[in-house]
């Protein structure tokens, strides 16, 4: 059986401590966090669809500069004007459609889980699992393009594995710990960007003794 709680010790050891969600102060999942706070994560991570954190980050700082960051003044604002604030996130059409629904939601007053968060338009299930995990402090692990690069390289599951499937081995493979799944996935993202990028650096990778990907590509040509 692959060993998941392997893998989070060797990034944690290497990298430290992340302290996401990447919020105008950094976020550690011990943090309580107010409701304006836990909004902005939400914002985040619908902003986040298809495009950088950096680009999430220019959309955030305008949305403070414009004094609109509140789920009140984004509730009341002009579709129209709303795309063009958030632009530099990208599909910025979509994106103001996607937080109004979203406001809508909240609205409501439903409960707040993945059920409910997957009937709205526009949230997928990264974006749910993400709202759920960081803003609300519910174990669900969150599987992006980074998650299925480095675990289908390490050999722990195949490249086009369906998103519930590596899910539920991560939540099979590790305690049920919103703690652990926020380090974990913000571990995830950083050594995807550092070394498990689209072209890898495995020679100096922490993980690469135990990589398959390390082995069957790397190791044999350094031993030719």
């Amino acid at each position: 059986m692959k060993d998941f709680l392997l893998v989070y010790n060797k990034l944690y050891n290497y990298y430290g401590a992340q302290g996401w969600w990447p919020i105008n102060k950094n976020y550690s999942g011990k943090l309580r966090l107010n409701y304006g706070e836990k909004f902005e994560i939400c914002l985040g991570a619908i902003l986040t669809q298809n495009t950088s954190w950096t680009n999430v980050e220019k959309t955030l700082i305008n949305l403070r500069k414009n004094n609109i960051l509140n789920i009140n003044k984004l509730r009341l604002i002009d579709i129209n004007k709303l795309a063009e604030l958030i632009k530099s996130s990208g599909y910025n059409n979509q994106k103001s459609k996607k937080i109004k629904q979203f406001i809508k939601f909240l609205d409501s007053d439903k409960e707040i889980n993945r059920e409910n968060l997957l009937d709205v338009w526009g949230i997928g299930k990264e974006t749910a699992d993400s709202i759920l995990l960081y803003a609300y402090n519910k174990p669900y692990f969150v599987i992006d393009t980074y998650t299925r690069r480095i675990f289908s390289r390490l050999g722990f599951c195949d490249e086009k594995i369906d998103y519930d499937k590596l899910q539920d081995l991560f939540h099979s493979g590790l305690d049920k710990n919103f703690i652990l799944f926020n380090e974990y996935h913000a571990l995830v993202v950083e050594h995807a960007k550092v070394f498990c990028r689209k072209t890898p650096v495995c020679s100096s990778c922490p993980l690469n003794d135990f990589c398959e990907y390390y082995k069957d590509n790397c190791e044999r040509l350094i031993n030719k």
